[in-house]
């Protein structure tokens, strides 16, 4: 379980400076980053409930939308 704690802290710590450089393009992707940030939000809370299954996989599904926003071209890196 510990194992699982540290892959779930180092992917959220990851995803959380990548979003520091990722912007909406249109209204869709606005809507796209609320889901992303509510899943972050999402994992630290399980995370700090102990639920670390719960925790990784809100962190995969933030990390699931960052991507496609990014190929759909909704989000954009800077």
């Amino acid at each position: 379980m510990e194992e699982l704690r540290r892959e779930t802290v180092k992917w959220l710590e990851r995803i959380k400076e990548r979003l520091g450089s990722v912007r909406a393009v249109n209204r869709k992707g606005e809507e796209f980053m609320r889901n992303i940030e509510a899943y972050v939000y999402d994992s630290e809370y399980f995370l700090e409930k102990n639920d670390l299954i719960r925790a990784f996989e809100c962190v995969v599904w933030a990390w699931a939308w960052l991507e496609i926003g990014l190929d759909l071209g909704i989000l954009e890196e800077s």
